[in-house]
C-alpha cells in the first residue's frame, strides 16, 4: 500500500460523503446559522451583563 492509494482512499469516501449529503439540500446551513445566531445572542447577553457588573462596581475603563 503507498501513498496514492491512501489519498485515493480519502477521496473516495468524501465523494461518497457528499453525495450522501446532498439530499439534505439547505438544512445544514439553516441549522449552523439557527445555532450562530444563539451563541451570538448568548455572547451579546453576557457581554451586557459582564459591562452592568463592571459599571456597578466603577471597573469599566
Amino acid at each position: 500500500m503507498n501513498m496514492t492509494d491512501i489519498f485515493n482512499g480519502i477521496g473516495h469516501f468524501f465523494q461518497w460523503t457528499f453525495t450522501f449529503m446532498k439530499g439534505f439540500g439547505n438544512k445544514p446551513n439553516i441549522f449552523f446559522w439557527l445555532i450562530i445566531a444563539a451563541l451570538f445572542v448568548t455572547w451579546l447577553r453576557m457581554q451586557a451583563k459582564f459591562n452592568k457588573e463592571a459599571k456597578e462596581k466603577n471597573t469599566l475603563q
